[in-house]
């Protein structure tokens, strides 16, 4: 056992996490989720969000089951390698709030940074200021971290704070296997798109089992997209970005195969070609994730190791997504929603009053 956790903890870790993740993703896509969105955190959430009623744009609504898979495949490691410690109380508030931002300002950009690089990976090329504005997000990110920015140290806490997103994940597993009509008219919640994006899924036992594949290797490995950069300009560690990079080059290679990479800006599924707010988007949302200690991915696999300001983050990020598309900040194909521009400048301007404000001053 010893020699397993060794191995994915060693520089082979995130490196075949991301290449599971660049070839499944596409494959999912083939068996039926949304082009480009084999698996986007932010979009499963928003999802997730609207099955639940936090918002009512009847195309994005379903609850996905590889959200579920990542927290419970991430818990499913953390038990078997004695690493589930249920913890919690670092500026759980603060950390609510980053989550809503990071989500007001991946759905402008339409995507997490995992689906950033999908996008990329099959030929979209408004990714491109995406992934730069994430680049610049996590570098403004990286400046609040070297003048002492800190959310504080979490302390250990009863067992039961950890198990709770674990077993709201299961709540909802079982909501959409049965399909409960809590109002018994066929109205909602939990509701279901008929067309759009939420209406496009693989089979649920397929999602599952991908989810939870990610969840446990990803928990072993500790592959975070944003920890991945901030750790190179930080500390000139490789060790996560080699995963993104075997993300992408596995993500390349597997649509060739299936016939899925299509090159342009014009026409990419899901995605519009505002160049602006493709990148200050990213932007916000960089600044949140890293704020916040990793990116959304990570996030749900820390929840899965008991968590409890993770489990906050990922709350923070169902409620934001709701918010979003109930304040018609989302973006469409057809480019930014009316107050997307302006949601996206407020999220900026209180992340960094965060940032400016939450800082550990030496003792002396």
């Amino acid at each position: 056992m010893s020699s397993i956790a060794r191995f994915f903890t060693s520089r082979w870790g995130p490196i075949i996490t991301g290449a599971m993740v660049g070839i499944l993703a596409p494959i999912l896509v083939k068996l039926g989720n949304p082009g480009n969105m084999g698996i986007c955190v932010v979009c499963f959430n928003r999802d997730i969000a609207g099955a639940l009623g936090l918002h009512r744009a009847g195309v994005v609504q379903y609850i996905r089951p590889e959200i579920i898979g990542f927290v419970v495949g991430s818990l499913v490691a953390a038990l078997i390698f004695r690493e589930f410690k249920p913890r919690t109380g670092s500026a759980p508030v603060v950390r609510f709030f980053l989550g809503v931002f990071s989500v007001i300002g991946a759905l402008v950009f339409l995507g997490c940074p995992w689906r950033a690089y999908l996008r990329l990976s099959g030929g979209d090329w408004n990714a491109i200021p995406g992934i730069l504005g994430l680049l610049a997000g996590i570098g403004l990110g990286i400046v609040f971290l070297k003048m002492g920015f800190s959310l504080s140290r979490n302390r250990t806490a009863p067992k039961a704070v950890g198990w709770a997103l674990p077993i709201f994940m299961v709540i909802l597993f079982l909501l959409l296997v049965f399909r409960v009509d809590f109002s018994g008219n066929s109205t909602g919640p939990i509701f279901f798109s008929k067309s759009g994006p939420g209406s496009m899924h693989a089979h649920l036992l397929i999602s599952l089992c991908v989810g939870l594949f990610i969840g446990f290797l990803a928990q072993r490995s500790r592959f975070c997209t944003v920890g991945a950069v901030r750790d190179v300009i930080l500390l000139r560690d490789a060790h996560l970005l080699n995963g993104v990079i075997a993300l992408i080059i596995a993500a390349v290679a597997t649509n060739l195969v299936l016939g899925q990479f299509k090159a342009g800006f014009q026409n990419q599924p899901v995605a519009h070609t505002n160049f602006v707010w493709n990148f200050m988007g990213m932007v916000l949302a960089g600044l949140a994730f890293t704020l916040a200690g990793g990116c959304p991915g990570r996030q749900l696999f820390l929840s899965g190791e008991g968590d409890g300001d993770a489990a906050v983050f990922v709350l923070g990020m169902i409620v934001g997504a709701g918010f979003s598309h109930n304040f018609n900040a989302a973006s469409s194909p057809n480019g930014p929603a009316a107050f997307g521009p302006i949601m996206v400048i407020v999220g900026l301007a209180i992340c960094i009053i965060i940032g400016l404000t939450m800082r550990e001053t030496a003792k002396k």
